[in-house]
């Protein structure tokens, strides 16, 4: 442990700028009461219309292949002509080893590619498997990459890996997923929330939705806290993407609400704001 030491103790110096001792139950209580107070007036058209344009249309599936990615691509591709008054999801979220698929069948603009990337989804593979992943998926195409934290080393008090990878990400954004349901406690959101802030991330997100539970408001509700403290704190934004689990447009305007609440109308628009979800673009064009 003693050649950890000097980078380890740079990581607490990080986490002892903010509290992140929570109370599970205090969370729930906050959580509860936006959901009630604040959800029924965000459910209108134009928010739904916002939400459209911030998914992450996403196909994580063992059965994927060539020919299904080509034809999820081409489904965004027709999205103009048959919508021609809503703006398009914000990317197409897929294996690293499609990004070249979607990246030659994609004809629009202002739709990114994202790959989940890094040993997804258990990050249980070595740093240098994950380097080399991460940069082979920005070579094919890849805008964005979708990493997640190692939680077993993130535990047991080893913080390192992201800053690597964001090395290797370089100007393009970089998510990186918590998998809050395995972290358990708010305590371990928030510190998890702030680690990657402080290693690189562009974005924090929930879950891999490989993992229940995957999101949840009170997982989002600590992550948006989080955000707000470490902008207040060193003036960089933050995005914020929960994923996992959105099975209903209920559930999207819930995320909508807590961001709205605790950051604000400047965190609402797609640079900031994802939803990770590959059943609620037909949920909400159908509303």
């Amino acid at each position: 442990m003693e050649k950890n030491e000097p980078t380890q103790s740079k990581y607490d110096a990080a986490l002892a700028k903010y509290n992140t001792q929570l109370d599970d139950a205090e969370i729930a209580a906050q959580a509860a009461r936006i959901i009630a107070e604040k959800v029924p007036a965000n459910n209108t058209p134009e928010v739904k219309k916002f939400l459209f344009n911030c998914i992450d249309l996403t196909t994580l599936k063992s059965e994927d292949s060539d020919e299904s990615v080509m034809k999820f691509t081409q489904k965004v591709n027709k999205f103009d002509e048959e919508f021609p008054d809503l703006k398009n999801v914000a990317a197409i979220c897929v294996y690293t080893n499609f990004a070249e698929v979607v990246k030659d069948t994609l004809e629009v603009e202002d739709v990114k590619i994202a790959c989940v990337s890094a040993g997804f989804p258990s990050s249980q593979t070595f740093i240098e498997v994950k380097v080399a992943e991460t940069a082979m998926a920005l070579m094919e195409g890849a805008d964005e990459i979708d990493i997640v934290i190692s939680v077993g080393k993130f535990l047991a008090g080893d913080y390192e890996g992201i800053q690597e990878l964001k090395a290797t990400c370089k100007e393009h954004h970089m998510k990186v997923i918590l998998e809050t349901g395995a972290l358990k406690t708010a305590s371990n959101i928030k510190k998890a929330s702030i680690l990657s802030m402080y290693s690189g991330a562009d974005f924090i997100k929930t879950s891999t939705g490989k993992q229940q539970p995957a999101a949840t408001p009170e997982a989002a509700l600590v992550m948006c806290q989080a955000i707000k403290e470490y902008h207040e704190l060193t003036g960089i934004k933050v995005g914020f993407k929960p994923a996992g689990g959105i099975n209903c447009v209920n559930d999207a305007l819930i995320y909508y609400t807590i961001v709205k609440e605790v950051l604000g109308e400047e965190w609402l628009n797609n640079e900031l704001f994802r939803l990770g979800t590959s059943r609620l673009a037909n949920l909400l064009l159908s509303e």
